[in-house]
């Protein structure tokens, strides 16, 4: 079963209750509702109030489809800030070197979706091969990026360490051998 619930024209910009939102996401309702309480945003409190309508919401469609739900089983399915107006005030505000800026109110819309389904697992099951795979996979990406040699992992580099004392004791030789042709 899933509820829904709207909060529009809250004070604010979208960018800002984003924030807020984003911690939310995926949580069970009673850590989302944690989160939201000690949440020092002032978005926090209207997002929050919203949560609180969307659980009702919920409760009052099982009770009409005569099915018990237990709020605690709900979680926060889809949760999202859109844009609202920007209300341009006729004050202004002063601005570096003698200009105005004209005051802006920014207006957000929160939309906050909950769910009693059992949630789906990630698509991607991570094992220990792939987890050990990925430092590497990285520090190679990260080194073609800057346009450097790709680093080796470090058992190869490792190996490649014990091989140098030998390659520097060669290096010598070889650079009289070539001075001697070029004679």
């Amino acid at each position: 079963m899933e509820a829904t619930a709207s909060a529009k024209y809250l004070r604010g910009s979208a960018q800002k209750a984003r924030l807020v939102v984003d911690l939310i996401r995926g949580k069970d309702v009673n850590q989302a509702l944690a989160i939201l309480r000690f949440t020092r945003k002032r978005a926090a409190a209207h997002i929050e109030k919203c949560m609180r309508s969307a659980i009702a919401n919920a409760n009052e469609a099982a009770e009409k489809a005569n099915i018990s739900i237990d709020p605690d089983d709900l979680w926060v399915r889809t949760a999202f800030v859109n844009i609202g107006p920007t209300k341009n005030m006729r004050r202004v505000r002063p601005a570096p070197q003698g200009r105005a800026y004209r005051e802006q109110r920014h207006f957000c819309h929160v939309t906050i979706s909950l769910s009693n389904d059992a949630r789906p697992e990630p698509s991607g099951k991570a094992t220990a091969e792939t987890a050990q795979a990925k430092p590497a996979k990285l520090a190679e990406s990260k080194a073609r990026k800057r346009g450097g040699a790709v680093a080796a992992p470090r058992a190869k580099r490792a190996a490649t360490k014990k091989a140098e004392p030998e390659a520097a004791a060669e290096k010598p030789a070889a650079k009289k051998a070539s001075k001697k042709k070029k004679e």
